[in-house]
Order: structure tokens, then C-alpha cells, then sequence
């Protein structure tokens, strides 16, 4: 199942928001269909692909139709059923797979890997006991879900047992995963890329600048020397190569001022601190995905131009006018309505590289 999808071919993508419509366009750009698979109605991918199925993740009737429409599939969120993937897989390649998911699905797990491949990590203790698990932690620190959550949701500070039993209460009792904080100097990602042949590279790591545990703006160059930048890229490719990963990920990064890199998580998709690839490289984080996933040879990672990336949150999008004014290049998704803490687009400048 490793043959390569020649133009004309269907992309099949599960989900339907801007990650899935950006996907889809770079799909398009290569000659490639997309179909576009998505359990809301009117999603903002919908507008922009040759095909699309709106169906639960659950309706194994409408997963198998779907498949067989499709010469290779993929995702562009991590909370899709497991199970979704693995009965895709059995039908069309599917990348990443399942293996790469279970992992990058719950915060424990992930923090095992990450471990046992010799990487740093914030301190964690599984809660079954929240008076134990702080305990052991000895100081302040931040409740998760282990499952499901992005951008701050599922998360509580904490700085007591009673504090940790209380927001474990609010959790309903999901089962978590204490967290120590890390007194980091910067925030940075690297977006690396795994193909089916096992070829490997990365993009420039952004350093990452967070409002309200939102991503408000990534910069390239950042802070990071060149020696850190490579030590993030071999922390990219120890992940790929230990989940079998094939596609584009993202490991978030927490920059010590001793210069050490900490591994705060894993994102199994395209991220959007490497939307500024859209901008400032020949090759997209987009388009080296569809690459990978269709089989392709990965494109170069290289930037020809240095680059900020602003996200557009809530109704920051609703002035399109005065955004297309400005001297970036605007990007907006399509989205029917904005809400407070929804990224409704994104504007990125550039500035050659000297």
C-alpha cells in the first residue's frame, strides 16, 4: 500500500477546518483532488474541494464509501476516533496511522514516549491520587485532560491537593495528568515532515509568542540559535522515526534560559505555527503533507524569506477591508461565524532573507 498517487488522484481528508481547506488547496496546486470528510455541516474545507461527505466519525457505512472514493487518506485534526483510522486503513493507505495517533491522543502516553526516547519533559504524575500526585509534584502546577483539549481547553492551574481534587471535579472526573510548570525564557515549535520512504526533513523552527493559551504569532528567525534550531530538528526526527510517523507533525518546545529544549507536546497534523510556510517557503507545510501522504518525494523545508505570522482571533477578521490594505499576505478561512478565541484567518509578512 505504499504506491504513489499520480495526479488526478483523490486525497481523502478527514475534517473539515482551515488546516483541512489549506489542505486541500495545496492538493489542488499539485494536480491532486481533494474530498473532504467532516462531521459539520458546512465546513469551511468544503468550499474549496472536489468532493466532500458530511457523516459522523462513528458511521462506519459512510467511512467505507468514503475510502473507496479515495486513492489515499489523511487527517488534519488528532481527536478523530482511533478506530476511524484504523477501518480507513484497512480500506486505502492512511497517514499517519494509528499507531502514531494513540500516543499523540493522550497526554500520559505521550509524556511515556517522550521519555523513553531520552527527551526532556515538564514533570508528570498520573491523578489517580490528586493528594499523591501533588505530593510527589511539590509545587505549583497544571492539571490536563489526558484526552482531548487544544488551546488551553481541558487545563487548570493548580497549587494545592484541594485545588487539584476540585479541578478534577470540574473535569468530571476525565481521567488526567498532573503537570510541574517549566520556567522557560520562550515558546518554540518545529514542524517536521516524515516521508513514506523514511526521508526526513524540517522546516526552520518559529519561536512562538501565546495570548490566553492561543497561538498569537510565530517568527522566523527567533530566538533560537543555529545549534538549537538542529537540536530541535533531531527531536523531530527521533519522534517520526519511533511512531513510523509519515506526513507533517509538530513538536511544541519549551526554551530554557540555560538554552535547554523541553518537549511540552506533539501534534500529529499540520500546525499553526507553520502557516508562515505558506508565505516565505517554495514548499508549504501544506503541500510537503500531500507530498508525503500521496507518496511523493519531500520538497525542500528551506525559506527563502524571513517571516511573522499574526493570527486573526475572533472578530479581529470582521475589518477584511483594512487587513487587505496592509503590506502581508491575508488569509481567511471561510468560517461563518466568528467567536471569542476562533481563528477566523491569519496575515503574515515577509522580508527576503539578506
Amino acid at each position: 500500500m505504499s504506491m504513489s498517487v499520480a495526479p488526478g488522484g483523490t486525497i481523502g481528508i478527514l475534517g473539515g477546518g482551515q488546516l483541512g481547506r489549506m489542505l486541500a488547496m495545496a492538493a489542488a496546486r499539485l494536480g491532486l483532488r481533494a474530498h473532504i470528510y467532516s462531521d459539520e455541516a458546512g465546513a469551511p474545507a468544503f468550499q474549496v474541494c472536489d468532493a466532500h461527505t458530511h457523516a459522523r466519525y462513528d458511521d462506519d457505512a459512510a467511512l467505507a464509501k468514503f475510502a473507496d472514493a479515495c486513492d489515499a487518506i489523511t487527517f488534519e485534526f488528532e481527536n478523530i476516533p482511533e478506530r476511524a483510522v484504523a477501518l480507513l486503513a484497512r480500506h486505502k493507505p492512511t497517514h499517519p496511522g494509528a499507531r502514531a495517533l494513540a500516543p499523540t491522543q493522550d497526554r500520559l502516553l505521550e509524556k511515556q514516549l517522550l521519555r523513553s526516547l531520552g527527551l526532556e519533559t515538564a514533570p508528570f504524575f498520573d491523578v489517580s491520587d490528586p493528594a499523591e500526585a501533588f505530593a510527589e509534584l511539590g509545587g505549583r502546577g497544571i492539571l490536563k485532560t489526558r484526552r482531548f483539549g487544544y488551546d488551553g481547553k481541558g487545563q487548570a492551574k493548580v497549587s494545592s491537593a484541594e485545588e487539584t481534587r476540585a479541578a478534577l471535579q470540574s473535569f468530571k472526573g476525565a481521567p488526567s495528568i498532573l503537570e510541574g510548570f517549566v520556567d522557560f525564557a520562550f515558546e518554540a515549535s518545529v514542524i517536521g515532515a516524515r516521508g513514506a520512504d523514511g526521508s526526513f526533513a524540517a522546516y526552520d523552527p518559529p519561536e512562538n509568542v501565546h495570548e490566553h493559551h492561543i497561538l498569537r504569532r510565530s517568527v522566523v528567525p527567533g530566538r533560537l540559535t543555529p545549534e538549537q534550531s538542529e537540536a530541535a530538528k533531531a527531536i523531530a526526527r527521533r519522534v517520526a522515526e519511533a511512531l513510523d510517523y509519515v506526513g507533517v507533525f509538530c513538536v511544541e518546545l519549551f526554551v530554557l534560559e540555560s538554552g535547554a529544549l523541553v518537549v511540552n507536546e506533539i501534534a500529529p497534523r499540520v500546525h499553526n505555527s507553520g502557516h508562515w510556510t505558506l508565505d516565505a517557503c517554495l514548499v508549504s507545510q501544506f503541500e510537503q503533507h500531500i507530498r508525503a501522504v500521496a507518496g511523493w518525494p519531500l520538497g525542500s523545508p528551506a525559506r527563502h524569506s524571513d517571516a511573522v505570522m499574526e493570527n486573526l482571533i475572533g472578530d479581529e477578521a470582521t475589518d477584511w477591508q483594512a487587513l487587505a490594505e496592509k503590506d502581508g499576505a491575508l488569509h481567511l478561512y471561510g468560517k461563518r461565524e466568528a467567536r471569542p478565541g476562533r481563528k477566523m484567518g491569519h496575515i503574515t509578512w515577509i522580508k527576503a532573507r539578506s
